[in-house]
């Protein structure tokens, strides 16, 4: 085993059954030097920074009905929102005090009517704050809108494929919806050149280890700028919110343990992506004084960038992607000196650079 993460750090690729070998080890030695391994070359593209993005939850308002997704259209028991471009500003002003150099405009997927505010919006970001990045994390849209916002100014989308399988994909979603799209909108953002991002839930509902190999196998050859994966966590008010979370191929599975080795995969297969270490591994594993937590974890792994919420603190709870949504503290915007004191225990510090992707020769 410990073979496999030298041949994943000098060959940055494996086989599929190799892949799977890696998923399923249970030695706290060979998960070590992984996890070594991938902080190494983080080190080494990256020194000791973290960069920061500033997440504002533009809207829970989405036409889709995702079967796990706790602002499917379907959930009548949450309170509805949109931003004004206003506030969505007076977000990005603060955000811009505090440091932030890049903004995630994240949110349902509205209706294609609604083009023209978010066109607005990225064009009032560029303009007010023109030494900043505007990432997009909106969802499907029309071929025509990408290219409208890119225009605009945002020059970084992320859109989760959630999972490479047809047949796994139609068990989260809903028939109207489908991965052929999904993946046409991906290759549609990389042609008008947006710095994309890609990425799928750990522990989803229905998942089998053969599925995530499927998935680093796709990103493996995809080769996202920004890869974001996180473990699954259920929505109450959503058909599979009773799913028992962390299981994988219908068996217990730790779920943090296993978004970490994932983490650490793509840090080798990738060396220059942008990988977060996100809110639902904060959520699941909160740490303590004394000990780290996902966020740190993920960092340890590998993860390079942090999304601290700096969405007006009002409306974070009616954001309810899933149950228990960590949006305070060092995971908001507000926190960033809690945020800095955590990650110095560990070695790291915030870089208020606008941290752009930047592929490097060796």
């Amino acid at each position: 085993m410990k073979g496999l993460v030298r041949k994943l750090s000098e060959k940055r690729s494996l086989e599929a059954g190799e892949y799977r070998s890696l998923l399923v080890c249970d030695d706290d030695e060979v998960i070590g030097e992984l996890h070594e391994a991938a902080r190494a070359v983080a080190r080494e593209r990256f020194g000791d920074s973290i960069w920061i993005r500033g997440l504002l939850e533009f809207t829970n308002i989405c036409c889709n009905d995702c079967l796990y997704c706790g602002i499917r259209r379907s959930n009548r028991k949450i309170a509805r929102y949109t931003l004004s471009k206003d506030e969505v500003l007076e977000c990005c002003a603060r955000g811009y005090g505090a440091g932030f150099r890049t903004f995630v405009l994240q949110g349902g997927e509205l209706p294609d009517q609604s083009d023209r505010l978010i066109e607005d919006i990225c064009a009032s970001i560029r303009k007010s704050f023109p030494d900043c990045a505007v990432t997009l994390s909106l969802g499907e849209r029309q071929d025509e809108s990408y290219e409208r916002f890119f225009r605009a100014g945002a020059t970084r989308y992320l859109l989760r494929h959630e999972t490479r399988n047809p047949d796994h994909y139609a068990m989260l979603h809903p028939p109207e919806m489908s991965l052929e799209h999904r993946l046409h909108c991906l290759d549609r953002l990389k042609e008008i050149g947006y710095q994309t991002g890609t990425g799928f839930m750990v522990g989803s509902p229905f998942q089998t280890y053969d599925n995530i190999v499927e998935d680093i196998l796709f990103i493996g050859g995809f080769r996202p700028e920004m890869i974001g994966i996180g473990p699954f966590i259920p929505h109450r008010n959503t058909p599979l919110g009773k799913y028992r979370a962390g299981l994988v191929d219908h068996v217990p599975a730790n779920v943090v343990s296993l978004t970490l080795k994932l983490i650490s995969i793509f840090r080798l297969m990738l060396p220059d992506s942008l990988i977060p270490a996100t809110t639902a591994l904060a959520t699941l594993a909160p740490g303590g004084p004394d000990q780290p937590g996902g966020r740190e974890m993920g960092i340890l792994a590998g993860a390079n960038v942090v999304m601290p919420n700096i969405s007006p603190p009002g409306v974070r709870e009616s954001y309810s992607l899933y149950d228990g949504k960590a949006a305070s503290g060092a995971e908001s915007g507000e926190g960033l000196e809690i945020l800095e004191e955590r990650l110095s225990r560990i070695g790291y510090r915030i870089s208020t650079d606008r941290g752009d992707w930047s592929p490097r020769e060796n």
